[in-house]
């Protein structure tokens, strides 16, 4: 105990019983063993504290590491949808421009092209005549 053997021990409680005396020595004992008991549980309480915060960091640690894990997923998996939603856009706006220069270039053949000249014929002119009719004015009473 403590690095002590036996003739040290024996030393040490000759020296109680001559200081002490027979009277108080076994009470002394008795406070002395409450005192060892008392220093034992508190330094195992202490000790089973530090191993509990021991472990609480470690499950903190580990935790951090697996949300540092999950963020780094969805992040990743963000960019995935991205690229494939920019690639379904640009793949839709392709086509809309494909039309759009379709379109252009047939507005472009029909401007080349000239027009028939409308023949005027007397006939066309009595039916452009009869088709619009005739502005009246009203005139107010006034």
């Amino acid at each position: 105990m403590f690095g002590m053997g036996i003739g040290e021990i024996l030393v040490i409680a000759i020296i109680a019983i001559i200081f002490l005396g027979p009277e108080k020595l076994p009470e002394a004992m008795v406070k002395g063993a409450k005192f060892f008991k008392s220093f034992k549980n508190s330094i195992n309480d202490v000790k089973s504290s530090f191993e509990q915060e021991m472990k609480i960091q470690e499950l903190k640690e580990e935790a951090l590491t697996y949300k540092k894990k999950l963020d780094e997923a969805t992040s990743s998996a963000r960019k995935v949808i991205t690229f494939d939603e920019l690639e379904e856009i640009k793949k839709t706006t392709q086509g809309v421009n494909d039309s759009l220069k379709e379109l252009e270039n047939s507005v472009k053949e029909s401007a080349s092209l000239e027009a028939p000249k409308p023949v005027t014929t007397p006939e066309t002119i009595q039916v452009q005549a009869v088709e619009k009719p005739k502005e009246t004015k009203k005139e107010e009473n006034v």
